[in-house]
């Protein structure tokens, strides 16, 4: 049986990139041997990663550089997989190593922090969106290599644009890149990615049997659920409701370090009586907020690589409202799955809540187109199936089939 070592930062459960791992990891058993090289530990699920990867091999990705590729090259030499799949790394010395091992690397790149010195490609004080090929202008006038960071005492952290370009040099050698959307494809053929080596694997969410529609009642339910960080944009959702004719309620589902600004915006906006932050929801919790929605707000301003939220809720039949920011357009068609309003246009955005708000038919509608498109357009079973055909093709220097 061929073998394909997994590599990425983290062991556990911890945001997107490890549910997407532990959602495809499953499948790929049925036909590979799967062994893991990873770094830090979540604490949280890690018995499902213990149970994927009988073989796991821990290396201190930030430890002495010179140690860090020798035990990357002994554990590729001990585990011997005939394929490397990368998930989150920019750790120059497991890059270096695994260039250098002469097996067929693929990367999945779940977000930008390969080419991007601030990891989320916008600029912070006027919030656009940047569209410019990693080099100088990260320096200046981006000034990129100061990047905010709380969990340090003065609030910042230095970023080495040599290490960034090192990132960028490695990762064009490998075999293969996938990204989650055309936008994801874009921006890598911007920084100088071979466009034949690039192939558009979206994060599928397992398959999941949900029977239910939206009551879609009378309360007005929106939903905003993600985390509460300035990049997705719930202060700019807040703006848009403060123009909205129609009542309404805002569910706001998840945290973040964004919040406390967001809880005084909605009472400056004295929209306080009508947003309800819930924090974090279980599931359950979640599905039963979503059986009373009217439709789901994506209001992100920085450049989603796919924004995930919206694939899950179009499976719940509920149409979307969010921004063109990224790779939302995917899956967020025009007035197939709900509405794309223009990058920032916080006029346009009540208009099309308000209009859903009040023509419960359409939202209906919407939904339900929603739900045909999501489950034809992403649905899992043919997504693992041309994952896994592509990794034999690689294991057998086959060339890549189009992206």
């Amino acid at each position: 049986m061929k073998k394909i070592l997994l590599v990425h930062e983290t062991f556990g459960r911890l945001a997107g990139a490890e549910q997407n791992i532990l959602v495809t990891a499953p499948r790929l058993r049925e036909e590979f041997a799967l062994a893991c090289l990873t770094w830090k530990r979540s604490g949280k699920d890690e018995a499902s990663f213990e149970s994927l990867f009988p073989e796991a091999v821990s290396v201190d990705f930030d430890g002495p550089p010179a140690a860090v590729r020798r035990e990357v090259e002994q554990a590729v030499t001990r585990l011997n997989p005939d394929l490397i799949y990368v998930h989150k790394c920019v750790a120059i010395p497991v890059l270096e190593a695994l260039v250098a091992s002469g097996r067929p690397l693929v990367r999945m790149e779940h977000d930008h922090d390969i080419y991007c010195m601030r990891s989320y490609k916008y600029f912070p004080w006027n919030r656009r969106i940047c569209m410019k090929k990693a080099g100088p202008c990260c320096l200046f006038p981006c000034l990129a290599s100061i990047k905010r960071d709380r969990t340090r005492r003065w609030g910042v952290q230095w970023v080495s644009y040599r290490r960034q370009m090192r990132c960028l040099e490695l990762s064009r050698q490998f075999t293969a890149q996938f990204v989650v959307t055309r936008y994801m494809r874009e921006e890598l053929i911007r920084q100088g990615f071979p466009p034949d080596r690039i192939l558009i694997f979206p994060p599928i969410p397992a398959p999941a049997v949900t029977t239910f529609s939206s009551s879609f009642s009378e309360r007005n339910l929106i939903v905003f659920a993600g985390q509460i960080i300035r990049g997705k944009g719930l202060d700019v959702l807040l703006r848009a409701l403060a123009l909205c004719r129609s009542p309404f309620e805002l569910a706001v589902l998840g945290s973040g370090s964004h919040q406390a600004y967001c809880e005084g915006l909605s009472r400056e906006l004295k929209l306080q009586d009508r947003v309800r932050f819930h924090g974090f929801v279980s599931f359950d919790k979640m599905a039963d907020i979503y059986r009373e929605a009217t439709l789901v707000a994506v209001p992100s301003v920085w450049p989603e690589p796919i924004a995930t939220i919206g694939l899950e809720v179009l499976r719940y039949g509920l149409p979307v409202v969010g921004f063109d920011a990224g790779g939302i357009r995917d899956w967020l068609r025009d007035g197939e799955t709900g509405y794309l309003v223009p990058w920032m246009d916080v006029p346009a955005m009540a208009a099309r809540i308000d209009e859903l708000l009040a023509d419960k038919d359409k939202a209906r509608r919407l939904g339900a187109q929603g739900r045909e498109f999501v489950n034809r357009a992403y649905a899992f079973d043919p997504y693992m199936a041309r994952m896994k055909s592509v990794f034999n093709a690689l294991m057998a220097g086959a060339p890549l089939p189009p992206g």
